[in-house]
């Protein structure tokens, strides 16, 4: 029992900073104009939304369970976050038996894929025609 609950310090510090950040978003209401949370400064200068834009406003629909704000805001955001919550569960899970996490290593494509994703959403959510207008915020 004592090694378990020595295993799970690390994810338990990563829940924590999580919670703390969902509760600075929660607090800081990204939703409202002018508040402390600036604005994104690529589409402050170049008019352009980045593949992150909407991600605080994201967050903040997801910590109130507003999920169709949420993918309004950032679709490719949702996405991903469920997708680390997925690993952080299985990264706890693993901690918590004492077994490694497989390694990255063997997934080289991982990082080339990724990236492409982040370019597609890149262009398609500043596409300035129709279905894709939908996906500015």
């Amino acid at each position: 029992m004592e090694r378990t609950l020595a295993r799970l310090k690390a994810p338990a510090a990563v829940a924590a900073g999580a919670v703390c950040a969902c509760a600075f978003v929660a607090w800081a209401d990204p939703t409202t104009p002018g508040g402390i949370i600036p604005p994104c400064p690529t589409y402050a200068i170049f008019g352009i939304l980045c593949p992150g834009c909407g991600a605080s406003r994201m967050l903040y629909s997801l910590v109130h369970l507003d999920i169709p704000s949420a993918v309004r805001f950032n679709a490719l955001g949702v996405a991903v976050t469920v997708g680390l919550l997925a690993m952080f569960l299985l990264w706890t899970v693993n901690r918590a038996r004492g077994t490694s996490m497989p390694r990255w290593g063997g997934y080289r494509w991982a990082p080339h894929i990724a990236l492409a994703v982040i370019a597609v959403w890149f262009v398609v959510r500043n596409l300035p025609i129709e279905p894709f207008t939908a996906l500015r915020i």
